[in-house]
């Protein structure tokens, strides 16, 4: 009888995942793809990328690899776990988790940030205009530079809501006015997937993404509560002398602050295509274009960049924050799943065309298509 058991099957669901995660992560690093590995080892040499590479397509993984250093001054070398800040490819995973309330019933697509926060000095702000940064909300990044007075204090998302609150700093524009792409909209999600769940959003965004995902070396780190991060992997701007230091602002989470691995990444994507996270209708509803799109093509979501090249949409984001760099690409139609982790914040993930090319994928970079979606050069 027991074996019935609604328990029972739940954990039956969780070792077959487990399997299925495994069998997903299998690499034979002497079959990865010879011309992915031919352009990563140039990318590494010539563009200067230190960090972590996944490329799979078709739920197989074709190349992935380590390259360079963790910490520069320890020469402390990369291994395919090191994990790495995400930066605002934060921001997808943040999306999830709102629309995953949303989906049950908890939040409503159309309630205000005054639902949850009735003193915020920003009234008619939804929660489909944070996600698709058409609030008009002054950034907090930049706003808290003068009205945080304790340097050596981490922000926590509370703190940077009570400042908001407080100093009403002038908005960007009204809401769903223009698309403007603003941190200060996903720490606000953050806030509210607090409010809405009563747990600390490390604790329900362990429950409800990265658990279900299969994603066991991915955290959300703040240094609000973490004295040091405890991440090996060191941040460097542009030259290896410069190692960045975690400050304040490492503090608010959301926006930014959630570590993970390449393979975490593709196993989220695999869990989102299976299924495991949202339903199909709502995973639509957050790829389609909802802002005012760049060179025809380019535009977001709900929590996702969106491009748009005729019948093969992708979905991606980007990230940059405190010598860490990100790029996480997903080609809904082909199936194929790029992921690029880097802790050194040069313009290497600039230089991605051949990639691209080798995937037979659309190129995925603005400046390459002109105002019309035409692609130029």
């Amino acid at each position: 009888m027991s074996c019935s058991s609604p328990e029972a099957k739940q954990q039956e669901i969780k070792v077959n995942q487990a399997k299925q995660d495994s069998i997903n992560l299998v690499y034979d690093p002497t079959k990865g793809d010879p011309q992915i590995d031919s352009f990563m080892q140039n990318l590494h040499k010539k563009s200067g990328f230190n960090g972590n590479v996944l490329v799979a397509k078709k739920g197989k993984i074709l190349y992935e690899g380590s390259f360079g250093w963790a910490d520069y001054l320890l020469k402390d070398s990369l291994n395919i776990d090191s994990q790495f800040e995400l930066a605002s490819a934060s921001k997808p995973m943040t999306a999830l988790a709102t629309l995953k309330l949303v989906e049950e019933g908890k939040l409503k697509m159309d309630q205000t940030v005054n639902d949850f926060y009735p003193d915020f000095p920003f009234p008619g702000i939804t929660i489909k205009q944070l996600l698709s940064h058409r609030s008009g909300l002054p950034n907090y990044v930049y706003f808290s530079e003068e009205a945080w007075k304790d340097r050596k204090k981490a922000m926590t998302n509370q703190d940077a809501m009570n400042l908001l609150i407080e100093h009403k700093p002038n908005r960007y524009g009204a809401p769903d006015g223009r698309f403007h792409y603003n941190n200060s909209n996903f720490m606000v999600l953050a806030s509210i997937i607090e409010k809405v769940t009563g747990k600390d959003f490390a604790v329900y965004m362990k429950e409800a993404i990265f658990d279900p995902a299969g994603m066991k070396h991915t955290n959300v780190y703040s240094k609000a509560v973490y004295e040091k991060i405890p991440t090996k992997v060191i941040g460097h701007d542009k030259v290896w002398r410069r190692s960045v230091v975690q400050n304040y602002l490492d503090g608010p989470v959301g926006d930014k602050g959630i570590y993970s691995t390449v393979e975490d990444m593709y196993l989220l994507d695999r869990a989102i295509r299976d299924g495991r996270i949202l339903q199909q209708a709502t995973l639509d509803s957050a790829y389609t274009p909802r802002s005012d799109s760049k060179r025809g093509l380019f535009s977001y979501g709900y929590g996702w960049r969106t491009f748009s090249p005729a019948g093969n949409p992708i979905v991606y984001h980007t990230g940059w924050w405190h010598g860490f760099k990100s790029l996480y690409v997903r080609d809904l139609k082909n199936d194929v799943v790029i992921v690029l982790l880097t802790n050194m914040a040069n313009g290497s993930l600039n230089n991605l065309d051949n990639l691209y090319k080798i995937l037979e994928i659309p190129i995925l970079r603005q400046n390459a298509y002109d105002a019309n979606g035409e692609f130029v050069h």
